[in-house]
């Protein structure tokens, strides 16, 4: 070998090493980059349900942004079908997220399967319990915040000269039940005599059949109608939007996230159907979790969230209740968190039916 072939083999073993260390340093600087990855999951409602999935999603986003962690450290998968969610669940935790977040009890068996097939995967389910020494569940007392709203529901119907308010649950499930049986216990606390139409949609993405439910509710008098419903809860705000339009005062009481902007009808006044909103703060559990996942602090096991937490409740502002409203509210809450009102997760209206 000549010494020009010898220098042009050491110039090509060189710029292999120096290749190689560049790919090396690439792969450092991404993981400087994300010193953690969340990964989320949505339920077949869907990232803009307004609701649940967006709710879970906000909190993942605002402790990207509080922590000064880039967006692309964070990422959602859509769930067009129940199917998905396992497939969806696998590809996060192969990809190499550190915590991946599923919303909704339909992804109990899905996450059962997946976290043991992840042992190195951090997992949080909400509104379902994993025995798994790598899952948080966090569920949470929405029958509590739910009697909230029925007594808001109830003393605005009755301030709007009605005496029926209306119930559309997503799925009839005992989840979806428990906010149900709360909200009738709010609205009879009020009055025994003010009827509750009853209604399950059959899925959380159903939004023309939220929008028949809703017509069919006010229709028949109700007021104000409470929804559980999802993304089907949009049908509901739609019903109630175009009456609002139209110079009739219905109102719509919304879930999980505060619903004002979801309800409002008119922009330049600002004016919103959402009479207020039953919160499970679900964007402050995945929120508080991420964080835990970057401080090293996760813990698996049931966390439950309630009133005596501040895991549920109403909103902070409630621009369209009254002030007697507001401080009926505040009683009810005060009371529930003392012990003096317990709240049953058992209904007792039939769907389909008043009482």
């Amino acid at each position: 070998m000549n010494k020009f072939a010898k220098l042009s083999l050491v110039a090509m073993m060189a710029a292999t090493t120096l290749a190689g260390c560049g790919s090396k340093d690439d792969g450092d600087s991404k993981k400087k980059d994300c010193p953690v990855k969340i990964g989320f999951v949505t339920d077949t409602g869907g990232i803009d349900d307004h609701s649940f999935n967006e709710g879970s999603w906000k909190g993942i986003e605002k402790f990207a942004k509080d922590n000064n962690i880039s967006t692309d450290c964070i990422k959602y998968l859509q769930s067009k079908g129940d199917a998905d969610y396992e497939p969806n669940l696998n590809q996060l935790s192969e990809d190499g997220y550190d915590l991946v977040v599923a919303a909704g009890y339909k992804f109990n068996d899905a996450m059962a399967n997946v976290s043991k097939a992840n042992p190195d995967t951090k997992f949080l389910v909400i509104d379902t319990v994993i025995d798994s020494e790598n899952v948080q569940s966090a569920t949470f007392k929405a029958e509590e915040s739910s009697y909230l709203a029925g007594v808001a529901a109830a003393m605005q119907a009755k301030a709007e000269g009605g005496n029926a308010v209306g119930f559309i649950g997503g799925e009839d499930v005992d989840l979806i039940r428990a906010f149900q049986a709360g909200f009738e216990q709010g609205v009879k606390s009020v009055d025994k005599n003010i009827k509750i139409y009853v209604d399950y949609a059959g899925g959380y993405d159903k939004t023309e059949k939220g929008t028949s439910l809703a017509e069919k509710h006010y229709s028949a008098g109700a007021k104000v109608i409470y929804h559980a419903a999802g993304g089907t809860g949009n049908g509901v705000f739609a019903a109630a939007k175009d009456r609002a339009k139209k110079g009739e005062k219905v109102w719509v009481i919304g879930v999980d996230s505060d619903q004002f902007s979801t309800g409002i009808y008119d922009k330049k006044e600002n004016k919103s159907v959402t009479l207020t909103s039953a919160l499970k703060r679900v964007d402050a559990v995945t929120e508080a979790v991420s964080k835990s996942v970057l401080d090293n602090k996760f813990k698996a096991g049931l966390q439950t969230y309630d009133s005596s937490n501040d895991g549920v409740g109403l909103p902070d502002e409630n621009p369209n209740l009254s002030d007697d409203i507001k401080k009926a509210v505040e009683d009810a809450s005060a009371k529930i968190k003392s012990g003096e009102i317990k709240v049953s997760a058992e209904r007792t209206i039939a769907p389909g039916s008043n009482g």
